[in-house]
């Protein structure tokens, strides 16, 4: 808006009602503010405490930083108007040819994903059956998981008026399907605390007709994963979008078959009577997960592998340097599979708790934030800018050794 038009619409507004005759604004301090957006430290304006990443992709934490590329491909979205239908297919397109899968959709993260997902499974294009959810009197509404993958995650699945049915192993899951089983859900996070493994699931999944998902929402990197699961032969695949992949923290991606993924987007706005229309996701959301896909896939994923290596390599010798002090540099599995490290030490030597050592990290300047429990500090670097990994190894040195 210009100064000009800023100040016409100030002068328009009643002195009695309008923000003017408040006194909570004047038109000096509201053409201020607008002209001035641009420079502004809103954050600190709010009160907002800002950090360095040393913890990971939590949702608690605003997940990760876009790139550049994704957020100038945000801001272009916003100069134009489109139909999201279009918009949606047009990118689910690009999407499931960047990722060599049948089909794919922008989705509201990786719980959005799951949600819709099953919808889609449990209604087909039945838009009667669309609009009836989440009563699901009629419909085959079971899903069956394993006792370890049956965690709070679940719950994206009863959005649905679905019910989740735990077994622990292959005689259990084959005894428990019926007329009302609807799909199979795998947590890949979990992969070790089920009896049944990919492949398995997956074969089992294809003898009795019913389809099956995967759970992999912080599972990239490595940026095989993209495509390993739909290969395997798993109908749905759901990813977070603000996590590794460095897209939007509210968006996620649904990869697989074509007549589930057209199916589970009848719930999806712009259409209304559903039970995912509070899950919106908008043209900068659809656009910013698609570049921000093109982005990590063009990368150098070996060099960028090297760099947390040595920034992790880096924390570890500064902490180790603390008479009493341990590190581990480990890397988990599957989620968040990147290198990490573990400090630890010991309380008659170095005389802190793990739990206030975090405290003071968090709470000082800047200030830095980690995970862990009673007994260790957990930090990665892949969240990091490049040199922020020498403040949190001095911060972190400077913290036990003062203990």
């Amino acid at each position: 808006m210009s100064r000009r038009k800023v100040l016409k619409t100030l002068s328009a507004l009643p002195v009695a009602g309008g923000l003017m005759g408040t006194g909570l604004l004047s038109a000096k301090t509201l053409e201020t503010t607008v002209t001035q957006t641009a420079g502004r430290n809103f954050f600190k304006e709010l009160g907002v405490r800002t950090f360095i990443n040393a913890a990971g992709t939590y949702t608690s934490m605003t997940g990760c930083l876009m790139r550049k590329e994704v957020t100038d491909a945000i801001k272009y979205a916003t100069t134009e108007y489109v139909n999201l239908d279009d918009l949606q297919d047009k990118v689910g397109e690009r999407i499931a040819e960047l990722l060599d899968c049948e089909y794919a959709t922008v989705s509201s993260g990786c719980f959005g994903a799951m949600t819709i997902g099953l919808a889609g499974v449990i209604c087909g294009m039945d838009n009667k059956k669309v609009s009836q959810l989440p009563d699901t009197t009629g419909l085959k509404n079971e899903v069956i998981v394993q006792k370890g993958h049956a965690i709070g995650y679940t719950h994206a699945l009863l959005n649905t008026g679905a019910k989740i049915v735990e077994v622990d192993g292959v005689k259990e899951l084959e005894k428990a399907i019926n007329k009302n089983t609807a799909m199979f859900w795998f947590l890949n996070a979990n992969t070790a605390n089920g009896k049944i493994k990919h492949e398995e699931f997956v074969a089992l999944s294809q003898k009795h007709g019913i389809p099956c998902m995967i759970d992999c929402a912080a599972d990239v990197p490595p940026v095989e994963n993209l495509f390993k699961y739909t290969k395997l032969g798993f109908d749905l695949v759901c990813f977070s979008g603000g996590k590794g992949i460095r897209g939007p923290q509210s968006a996620g991606l649904l990869l697989g078959k074509r007549k589930y993924i057209e199916a589970a987007r009848l719930h999806c706005p712009p259409r209304g009577t559903t039970i995912a229309r509070g899950m919106k996701v908008n043209k900068e959301e659809i656009l910013g997960m698609l570049v921000a896909l093109e982005v990590y896939l063009s990368k150098d994923h070996e060099q960028e592998w090297k760099l947390w290596e040595s920034q992790i390599e880096l924390i570890s010798e500064s902490a180790k340097s603390v008479a009493g002090v341990e590190t581990e540099i480990h890397v988990p599995p599957v989620a968040n599979h990147v290198p990490s490290l573990r400090v630890t030490w010991d309380e008659s030597i170095v005389k802190i708790t793990k739990e206030e050592a975090r405290k003071q990290l968090r709470e000082g300047h800047p200030s830095i934030q980690t995970v862990g429990g009673k007994d260790d500090i957990g930090i990665t670097t892949w969240m990091m800018d490049p040199g922020q990994e020498r403040i949190v190894a001095q911060r972190l040195k400077e913290i036990l050794a003062n203990a």
